[in-house]
């Protein structure tokens, strides 16, 4: 029976063999081409995937609850808790504060008298968040069936159930929808956000990711006479945005931005930095955040981190080099500290915009002219501080100054409590025309807007 394996005929036998040696050869090639295909995959799987902006929003309130200097001052009286020595420091840090007369705050607070309540700010969330996510998801034609990843931010109001909870009951999102609410991260929190977004897109191919970024001032009125705790009333206005991000190959025809890099700073190792943004009770015991005077100058340090850990991935070989001699010789020799140009890594420059202090020592330690410090300053005026959500306003001011063109670099910077300084940079993929987008909270004002009306403000 073994025998009859074989070919009766030596010239039978020769085909055989000759087929047994294609057969073996084809193996090869087929186990040799699977293995390429393997490995071509697994890099494909592995590699770093592209993260565009599709686009963003901001919550632009009614008219109606615009809040004029007076305003603010006859509404804080109705409270009845303020002392005169306050209502004096009220006003003063309101005219430093490079606020304008028609920012934003809820509806509560414009109530006569002003309301402290639950019920209210679950009132203010809905109408900001809600009023964003319709306008992004009408903008970007994607479903909220489509998303597959949720992060929402709001540093100091945490109701249950929580903010995402809210928003995916509200559009009805898909089960199994990855959603992170995240709560304590101060003002640079939408960076944080979109950070964490940015590592889920990785991990999950062809998905949507919805950022949504906001605070809330109705609970959180400081309601006594701790002068620290004050300043926070004066300057954090009503404000939201939301951000649509993407994975998708066939996003980045339509996308505007590629999200570069995103650098984080976390100076909570430091008890001064720790402690300059405090959430406790002052001596009578009522709630709030005080803010150090301290604060301008630890944020300019929390910068200088952050700038140490950027400037490779975005500076020129030259002054990556100056800049590493120049901290070997400040350490050897005392030598005076080198600050890089980041002119020749960024076309625009997106600040926080804290207050005027902050904004003052960011302008003098990068050496900002005032046109790039024009969107930071005119946010601060026209919005006020909407915390986390002032980046996308700031964004937003570009685009409609028709400034964005393709190329162009975009750093934002933001800090937040902690202390944190974090970073982005987005590279546009097109040039950003202001006709094309009504919604743009800038559209109908935007010429009003110079370099130098907010310093003499």
């Amino acid at each position: 029976m073994a025998l009859s394996f074989f070919p009766s005929s030596f010239s039978s036998y020769i085909v055989f063999l000759l087929c047994r040696v294609d057969y073996f050869r084809f193996t090869n090639v087929l186990l040799f081409s699977m293995f390429i295909i393997s490995m071509a995959l697994k890099f494909y799987m592995s590699r770093s995937r592209k993260v565009f902006l599709v686009d963003f929003t901001c919550y632009k309130p009614r008219d109606a609850l615009k809040c004029s200097y007076e305003t603010f001052m006859d509404q804080i009286k109705q409270v009845g808790v303020f002392s005169e020595e306050s209502l004096r420091f009220k006003k003063n840090i309101l005219n430093k504060s490079g606020l304008g007369e028609s920012t934003y705050l809820p509806e509560a607070f414009m109530r006569s008298p002003p309301i402290k309540c639950m019920e209210e700010a679950r009132k203010e969330a809905k109408t900001v968040l809600f009023g964003v996510i319709d306008e992004l998801l009408t903008k970007t034609r994607v479903k909220a069936s489509e998303i597959g990843i949720l992060v929402v931010n709001s540093s100091l109001f945490t109701p249950t159930p929580s903010y995402v909870s809210m928003i995916i009951n509200h559009y009805n999102f898909r089960v199994n929808v990855l959603s992170y609410n995240l709560s304590g991260m101060g003002c640079s929190a939408a960076l944080i956000s979109v950070d964490l977004a940015k590592n889920l897109l990785k991990v999950h191919p062809n998905s949507y990711a919805l950022v949504a970024s906001t605070e809330n001032n109705t609970l959180n009125w400081y309601l006594g006479n701790n002068r620290s705790m004050l300043v926070t009333n004066c300057l954090f206005r009503m404000g939201a945005g939301a951000v649509l991000l993407s994975n998708r190959t066939s996003d980045h025809c339509r996308a505007k931005y590629q999200l570069m890099h995103i650098v984080r700073t976390h100076k909570g190792n430091e008890d001064h930095g720790y402690g300059c943004t405090y959430q406790e009770e002052d001596t009578s015991g009522i709630v709030g955040v005080s803010l150090s005077k301290e604060l301008p100058k630890v944020s300019e340090g929390a910068l200088k981190s952050n700038i140490s850990t950027l400037a490779p991935l975005v500076l020129p070989i030259s002054d990556c080099l100056r800049l590493i001699f120049n901290k070997v010789g400040v350490k050897l020799f005392q030598m005076k500290s080198f600050s890089p140009n980041f002119n020749h890594a960024f076309e625009h420059f997106c600040i926080h915009p804290g207050g005027r202090a902050i904004l003052d020592k960011v302008e003098k330690s990068l050496k900002l002219t005032e046109w790039q410090m024009e969107p930071s300053r005119s946010t601060l005026y026209r919005f006020g501080n909407t915390s986390s959500s002032s980046l996308w306003y700031e964004l937003a001011y570009l685009e409609a100054k028709g400034r964005i063109k393709k190329g162009d670099r975009v750093w934002q910077i933001a800090f937040g409590a902690g202390f944190k300084c974090n970073s982005a940079v987005w590279k546009s993929l097109r040039t950003i025309n202001p006709g094309d987008d009504d919604k743009n909270p800038w559209v109908d004002e935007i010429d009003t807007f110079s370099v130098h009306m907010q310093r003499e403000a």
